[in-house]
């Protein structure tokens, strides 16, 4: 009855919020509340709560300091030279520039936090998309995927889990899995790559008069080369209307996508060397003075993350005190800057409490327990020297479908004793429990999610019909060239 309870609330979630029949934060609290009632444990959903709540809060903390410090380091232009190299790459073709969103995320994620790389990845390439109207959805999904093969990092979670719970060695896990992981990453470019040229076939070959990117407010119109799209139909009649049009702007042609401002189409022109400016180069907020201090702070508290120094939250909440006091000293200022990010502060902070109802319910109620291990006793006997693939695949739907705690020190225990008692190495185990991060960085219930669709604008139900085919087919790549490499 609970297996059943499990699957059913799980789907009755991702309908409701890709029908947008109810927001994220509604659906995360009352389906949860109201099948735990179904369970016959309403009684005990306060418990359930509080417990998933005292679980997540140190992620909420995380992620509210992080969005401080990080969109700090942002307003005073630490990343603004890797951002203007992405976007003197991208040009104003939409091709590079759905490339250029892959390659930002996966240096970004480097650093082994998926809200680290979203805020910065949407901070440079949200403008450019918006200005030339491409999907916005395309650059969410594009962004999510590429960090999920990049949380595989041993500093990124899900392979110290697995080291934790299989008591292995992280390197003896990862090192192995490079080849593969970089042959999924490699296909998150490519995929950047298809996906790009067809909003190049929807909207064009845009390109830009010279001297848009210095300008601080780009002004003047887009030139672009009519493609072959419906956005690209023709001369006069497929014009837009310019940035100071009272007319009203055509229909989108596609979900996340928003009319180009400022937009005319004419034939033949080739793409300006000039690239686009995403961030404002003149604004009031830039410290080009303390560049090298913001980078060695930003330095020093990625390498106390890695060291595992303090606990994260701990080293947010200081790194981000003091990038304020260092930064703008003066009291308004630090006002203004707190302010100006209270919002993504207050909605991913919303969206993590309103996830501990769902997580809290589907542990206390024991859903996620038994949904486990009926997974785990179907799987059939024949199977048994197989475990690494079937872990494999397994690792798609229950790393999209709980959290990484749970999966790896719930799942992954069992699975790679079934394996062991097939002479399957725990080593293959673990290495395969790593191929479904690409699916997971879209998951519910992955608080950084809810960083990326809130500062691109895009509706959480869009972004997951866009991104669950494209992320789980990279997951089976990285299955794929594991298993062609012998590495699983």
């Amino acid at each position: 009855m609970l297996t059943f309870l499990g699957f059913a609330m799980i789907a009755t979630f991702l309908v409701l919020i890709m029908l947008k029949k109810m927001s994220p934060i509604a659906a995360l609290v009352l389906i949860p509340a109201l099948f735990c009632v179904f369970a016959g444990q309403g009684a005990q959903l306060g418990g359930y709560v509080i417990d998933g709540v005292g679980k997540l809060a140190p992620t909420a903390a995380m992620l509210m300091f992080a969005i401080v410090y990080f969109g700090v380091m942002i307003d005073v232009g630490l990343f603004d030279p890797i951002v203007r190299g992405i976007l003197r790459f991208c040009r104003a073709d939409p091709m590079r520039i759905v490339v250029g969103t892959a390659v930002l995320a996966a240096i970004v994620s480097l650093d082994g936090d998926g809200s680290t790389t979203f805020m910065i990845t949407v901070s440079a390439m949200y403008p450019l998309y918006k200005r030339l109207g491409m999907s916005l959805v395309v650059m969410t999904g594009v962004a999510a995927t590429a960090n999920g093969v990049m949380n595989t990092l041993p500093w990124g979670g899900p392979t110290a889990r697995a080291a934790t719970a299989l008591k292995l060695d992280a390197a003896d896990i990862f090192v192995p899995m490079i080849p593969a992981l970089a042959v999924g990453l490699l296909f998150v470019f490519v995929l950047a790559y298809v996906l790009g040229l067809k909003e190049r076939r929807r909207l064009g070959l845009l390109t830009l008069p010279a001297g848009t990117e210095r300008s601080a407010e780009p002004a003047g119109e887009l030139l672009v080369a009519a493609g072959t799209g419906p956005a690209a139909a023709g001369s006069a009649e497929a014009s837009l209307p310019s940035a100071r049009s009272t007319g009203p702007a055509p229909p989108a042609p596609t979900e996340g996508v928003t009319p180009a401002e400022g937009v005319t189409r004419t034939e033949g022109v080739t793409p300006a060397e000039d690239g686009f400016q995403g961030l404002d180069p003149h604004r009031p907020t830039l410290r080009p003075r303390l560049y090298w201090f913001n980078a060695g702070l930003t330095v020093a508290l990625l390498t106390a993350m890695i060291m595992e120094l303090l606990p994260i939250p701990v080293l947010f909440l200081l790194g981000a005190a003091l990038a304020l006091t260092v930064n703008f000293p003066h009291m308004p200022d630090q006002k203004a800057r707190i302010a100006a990010h209270a919002e993504n502060v207050l909605n991913v902070a919303g969206m993590v409490f309103a996830a501990a109802v769902f997580t809290g319910v589907l542990t206390g109620t024991g859903m996620v327990k038994h949904m486990a291990d009926w997974l785990v006793g179907a799987i059939p006997e024949g199977m048994g020297p197989h475990m690494a693939l079937v872990t494999g695949l397994l690792s798609l739907p229950l790393t999209y479908f709980m959290s990484n705690d749970g999966f790896y020190f719930g799942v992954l225990p069992v699975l790679a004793e079934a394996g062991a008692a097939h002479g399957v190495s725990p080593l293959e185990i673990a290495r395969a429990s790593l191929v479904g991060q690409a699916l997971h960085m879209s998951s519910p219930l992955v608080p950084a999610v809810y960083v990326l669709v809130g500062m691109a604008k895009v509706e959480f139900g869009d972004h997951t019909r866009f991104t669950v085919k494209w992320a789980a087919l990279t997951s089976l790549v990285v299955l794929a060239a594991g298993m062609l490499f012998g590495i699983i």
